[in-house]
């Protein structure tokens, strides 16, 4: 089944796929443990009956819908549904406190809320009580529990008598068709979690998500020789947040563009076992997951075995591209030396979000490849990335101001700093707003020293810090099994009512391996002192961002006395 380019909008992208690859088989979702299939007519089908749904509701042209859920099924069917109306999809990531997804539902207008289940449906009780005229719809409910005011019975009941009182009949619903949208139309709302900051709603139009989910998949079939036309038996598994735009893109849209299965894994914990049932070709994730997985193969001893890698990953993998974050030298040597090419690549929400990618034949280390087509980018000669193309959001919703500093004549100024060699490649060199200025001036990139410190096996995260300070410190986390072993292969005892964390001798040894894997670096660049922390960075305590990225200001904010202490002794 031949790829789709010419398509201008969502709707008309995902009515070709149907009528092209009608009984191909579409999608994996886990029901009750295993993993079902349902080929594109069938996705249609349960797309256009909840379209219908939304369409009771009041749901219309340029209408805003709130979608609150984890990765599922019910997740891709919403989306779909909710382009095909030529409404505009406000996803929001699930971790979120009902807090900070209060104040997204009311800044973003939504008329609807689609709600994955009670869990979810508990945090908004205030809003449901403030705001009557608020539609809430649970996917899933509570049978044994009574609906709480204002939200309705699950969609999923709906969908499923919906559907069998048309097979009853004979009857079938029709593909859902293109509302006559315009490629300019904006088609989603998404609000960024940044590193620091408050939310902004990044607004990106039909044209900007069409343009590059199809110039991402011209780049990987520029790979190929000669270029494939048919993917319909590659499987692609999903496992990053749908809610942020690179599982959006590049899981998503990419696959409408392809016309390849879509696995969807049942949680972040299951990936591995999710992989071995799915047998997926390809999967998108971060430098987090990816450490992840070679840490649990040093752990069992099999590091090095000759192609352990592709067999934990599912027995067919051919490739995995990484974002999100910078991606360590250590993780690209590894996959590579294994037969599973870890192609990086860089983008922003606010670029839909792929600037560049790294294919099989344009990889280097440490590289974030190439501009994919039809995407320009230079340097400025501040160091910062400028960036111009159909890739470009129009703007942030109700914020012009907010939107005038990013975007310039055209050129999204990225905030990231970077450089393009001779042949095109683009190194991302550091973050702006991250880059730490000590008090003797000295500019320090905490990323790379973060990435240099997580090499090791007994640091899982790191936060650097040290702005207008006169040396560098850093927050840890340990991998504590591997800690505890090396403790006590070294003769480490600690005494009964000491926290292990904070034991001198513990700490030295840390100390010791932070040194080892900073001789690379200048004087200044070096971590002076560090603090062990007894639990991981998580999304739930805003210290992460969905995609995994790290929230300087918050974790500082968390860890303050600790900080302070370092600086004090």
């Amino acid at each position: 089944m031949a790829i789709l380019t010419d398509c201008k909008t969502i709707p008309e992208l995902f009515a070709s796929r149907v009528q092209q690859s009608g009984k191909q088989t579409a999608v994996w979702y886990k029901r009750e443990g295993e993993f079902r299939s349902l080929n594109w007519w069938e996705v249609s089908q349960r797309v256009s009956c909840l379209a219908s749904m939304l369409q009771q509701f009041g749901v219309q042209l340029g209408d805003r819908v709130a979608l609150l859920s984890e990765n599922r099924l019910e997740w891709v069917l919403a989306d779909l549904a909710i382009q095909s109306l030529g409404a505009i999809n406000v996803p929001i990531h699930a971790p979120l406190t009902g807090e900070q997804i209060a104040w997204q539902i009311m800044d973003s207008g939504a008329k609807v809320v689609l709600l994955s289940g009670p869990a979810q449906s508990a945090k908004l009780v205030t809003l449901k009580e403030a705001n009557r005229d608020l539609i809430f719809v649970e996917f899933d409910t509570d049978p044994a529990q009574p609906l709480p005011p204002g939200v309705l019975p699950s969609l999923l009941g709906g969908i499923h008598s919906f559907l069998l009182k048309l097979q009853e009949h004979g009857k079938s619903l029709p593909a859902a068709a293109d509302p006559g949208l315009d490629p300019s139309s904006v088609a989603t709302i998404l609000y960024t979690s940044g590193t620091t900051g408050e939310p902004k709603g990044v607004m990106l139009t039909q044209a900007n998500l069409i343009s590059n989910a199809v110039s991402t998949v011209e780049m990987f079939r520029a790979d190929e020789e000669p270029p494939r036309d048919d993917y319909s038996d590659k499987v692609r598994l999903n496992f990053l947040p749908l809610s942020h735009i690179f599982a959006r893109t590049c899981d998503l849209y990419i696959w409408l563009v392809e016309g390849s299965q879509l696995a969807i894994a049942e949680s972040r914990e299951t990936v591995i076992a999710d992989a071995a049932a799915v047998q997926p070709t390809f999967m998108n994730g971060v430098p987090y997951f990816y450490d992840r997985v070679r840490r649990g193969l040093e752990e069992k001893g099999v590091l090095n075995f000759p192609g352990i890698l592709r067999q934990v990953l599912g027995g067919r993998i051919e490739q995995c591209c990484s974002g999100g974050a910078a991606l360590p030298e250590h993780l690209f040597d590894y996959y590579y030396s294994q037969g599973v090419p870890l192609l990086q690549g860089y983008g922003l929400s606010e670029s839909s979000p792929v600037i560049s990618i790294s294919t099989q034949k344009t990889s280097r280390r440490s590289s974030a490849g190439k501009p994919i087509p039809g995407v320009e980018v230079k340097v400025a000669e501040d160091g910062e990335i400028l960036t111009c193309g159909p890739h470009v959001m129009p703007g942030y919703f109700k914020n012009q101001k907010a939107t005038a500093e990013i975007i310039k004549e055209g050129w999204l100024y990225t905030g990231d700093y970077g450089r393009i060699d001779e042949d095109g490649f683009l190194y991302i060199t550091g973050r702006k707003k991250e880059i730490i200025v000590t008090s003797g001036g000295k500019n320090v990139a905490p990323v790379y020293l973060e990435s240099l410190l997580t090499q090791d096996p007994l640091i899982l995260q790191a936060l650097v810090i040290g702005d207008d300070r006169n040396y560098l410190t850093a927050l840890l986390v340990s991998n504590n099994d591997a800690l505890v072993s090396e403790a006590a292969a070294q003769g480490i005892i600690v005494e009964p009512g000491e926290t292990f964390y904070s034991h001198p001798q513990v700490t030295a040894l840390v100390q010791d391996r932070v040194n080892h894997r900073l001789a690379c670096v200048s004087s200044f660049e070096q971590v002076r002192k560090c603090t062990l922390l007894p639990g991981p960075f998580t999304i739930e305590r805003g210290e992460m961002t969905a995609k995994l990225s790290l929230r300087r200001k918050v974790i500082e904010a968390n860890y303050a006395a600790e900080i302070e202490a370092m600086y004090r002794k």
